[in-house]
């Protein structure tokens, strides 16, 4: 307990108590450095969870699934902020606007913290449709016609995934009412997994294609998935680093908890085809889609796709090691994207367009932000020696050993899309030398650090992971089934 608090709900409170002070704070200093302090004691926050007690308490539960994403998400949090801090002060909102994008951004970091934690099923379901409308704000805020546009797109889009998620957990309650009667009760997760053996298979099945369509459009999977290219081209570009590394690992660990209590009845029908069948056509469409794209955040955010497909066919898989596997897919996914666009971020300030052909020869100019750039795409690539590399190879082994006709296609879905992002680092960072055509964004030397600190904590969990960290993912594999 802190501050007559259990520590889940200071986490989730802590960001929304600041989302309501930093919508009263008028000057742009004082909100970036608020927004900063708030992400830096919710990450520290967050550290406790470390000794917490497993298990539920109430309304939330603590275990090693959510731990791990938990920490991440807060860590994104702080090191996004920081970006932001420079970043914001470029795009020279007007009071109105600035007060929207801090508030609704700690808004969504208090939701994506509560869809994490919930162990009912309809609290996770609130959470993420709280998460959705704040990213619906923050992509607005410019308040341009694409960017309106990409917002409208993103709520209608979500708006469907999320009355089927909404049915889908329904579904669940129906399908445990027999047992435990009227309450809440029958929307937790320990219950219904517990009592999933004793429920109608045909109502799980019914309930996990709801939830998986529901929950698998807001974590980027085909077929409805059309949201993600403009919600992460059309906003500011700190927003895309929280909606490729929080938003579709919220939606994606909700699909997850929904697959462990399906499967925990024998007569359903395996939960595993339906996410490797989805996962397999995401990774196809997004890899020969990669080669079209010529806006550089259009160009990453189908790469999100690509990898939120990865991890949907490694959880398809099912097993502690193909588990492992989409558990570090997430989390090297979640580092190695946001490190890009931060990258990204600066680029396209000092050459006022996020067009790839705009953006190049980034070396020769600025080595620091070049370097940092093209490591950053080859981890997101998949190249070793960092996580997604290991991600990728153990998936691989794993589809290798127990369906390896499946293997050919998605070997080539991932060979594709590594050369397409080989391409275009090529083009960004070792092409033609262009001259900078705007002033570089405010404090540039300090906001390039979250960059490094993501590609340093990518390499470790693809070189060095510490024993405890091991460990904790280890048991979380054995979560899912």
């Amino acid at each position: 307990m802190l501050l007559g608090m259990p520590l889940p709900w200071l986490l989730v409170f802590l960001p929304w108590v600041g989302a309501i002070a930093l919508a009263l704070l008028p000057k742009e200093r004082p909100a970036a450095l608020l927004n900063i302090g708030v992400s830096a004691l919710s990450l520290l926050l967050a550290l406790g969870l470390l000794a917490v007690p497993e298990g539920e308490q109430g309304w939330t539960r603590v275990d090693a699934l959510n731990i791990p994403l938990l920490l991440l998400g807060f860590l994104i949090g702080l090191t996004t902020a920081i970006f932001s801090a420079g970043d914001i002060a470029a795009e020279r909102f007007d009071v109105l606007r600035l007060r929207a994008y801090h508030a609704a951004f700690q808004g969504f970091m208090g939701a994506q913290a509560l869809a994490l934690l919930a162990d009912n099923m309809g609290l996770m379901w609130v959470a993420i449709e709280i998460a959705t409308l704040a990213s619906v704000l923050m992509v607005a805020v410019h308040g341009t016609p694409p960017a309106i546009e990409a917002a409208w797109k993103l709520f209608i889009l979500c708006g469907v995934g999320i009355a089927l998620a909404l049915l889908g957990t329904i579904f669940l309650y129906l399908a445990a009412q027999p047992f435990v009667g009227h309450g809440d009760s029958g929307l937790s997760w320990a219950v219904l997994q517990e009592l999933a053996g004793q429920c109608d298979p045909g109502v799980l099945n019914l309930a996990f294609v709801f939830l998986l369509v529901g929950y698998g459009t807001k974590a980027g999977l085909v077929p409805l998935h059309a949201w993600l290219p403009d919600a992460e081209a059309e906003g500011p570009i700190s927003i895309s680093a929280v909606l490729s590394g929080l938003l579709l690992n919220a939606a994606l660990h909700a699909v997850i908890r929904a697959k462990a209590i399906v499967a925990a009845h024998p007569g359903t029908v395996p939960p595993g085809p339906y996410l490797i069948g989805l996962g397999l056509a995401s990774v196809l469409l997004a890899a020969f889609a990669l080669w079209r794209r010529h806006d550089a955040r259009r160009f990453f955010a189908w790469s999100s796709i690509q990898h939120m497909g990865l991890a949907a066919i490694a959880f398809g898989l099912g097993g502690p090691a193909a588990n492992l596997a989409g558990l570090l897919h997430m989390l090297g996914h979640s580092l190695c994207k946001s490190a890009v666009f931060f990258g990204l971020g600066h680029a396209a300030r000092r050459r006022a367009s996020q067009k790839i052909a705009d953006i190049s020869g980034l070396i020769a100019t600025h080595p620091g932000l070049g370097w940092g750039l093209a490591i950053a795409i080859g981890a997101v690539a998949g190249l070793p020696p960092f996580a997604l590399f290991a991600s990728e190879y153990g998936l691989l082994t794993e589809m290798v050993g127990r369906h390896w006709w499946l293997s050919l296609p998605l070997g080539l879905g991932v060979l594709v899309a590594a050369s397409a992002k080989l391409h275009t680092l090529q083009l960004l960072c070792f092409g033609e030398r262009l001259p900078d055509v705007a002033p570089p964004p405010g404090a540039p030397a300090w906001t390039l650090v979250p960059l490094w600190l993501h590609l340093a904590l990518a390499l470790v969990l693809g070189m060095a992971l510490p024993e405890a960290a091991r460990a904790l993912l280890a048991a979380a594999a054995g979560i899912p089934g």
